[in-house]
């Protein structure tokens, strides 16, 4: 089965930068959007930014000209950049992916358990 391990958070100063990291491994047959949501304490999921297999990005107004995603096809993994980090940013950051384990199957979504980024002084 597929398996989606992120990896990067943890504790920095405000206006201080992180780099996130998701691999995903097992039965893989391609992957299509990968994405990184977050979850605030006492919050809703949301999203934070996406980007297909082509490279094309989306990206939450809030994290927009902050946060940079990219990806490496060759690895099966995504990348999530973050600069001039906020309070507002800390949350538990979740790793999504849309992944085909089956030629003749859908590709459904995949998720990490997560990686606790904490902005705090």
């Amino acid at each position: 089965q597929v398996q989606l391990v992120e990896s990067g958070g943890g504790l920095v100063q405000p206006g201080g930068s992180l780099r996130l990291s998701c691999a995903a491994s097992g039965r893989i047959v391609s992957i299509g959007v990968m994405g990184w949501y977050r979850q605030a304490s006492g919050k809703q999921r949301e999203l934070v930014a996406t980007i297909s297999s082509g490279g094309s990005i989306n990206d939450a107004d809030s994290v927009k000209g902050r946060f940079t995603i990219s990806r490496d096809n060759a690895k099966n993994t995504v990348y999530l950049q973050m600069s001039s980090l906020k309070p507002e940013d800390t949350a538990v950051y979740y790793c999504n992916a849309a992944v085909r384990i089956n030629y003749y199957g859908p590709a459904r979504d995949y998720w990490g358990q997560g990686t606790q980024v904490t902005v705090s002084s």
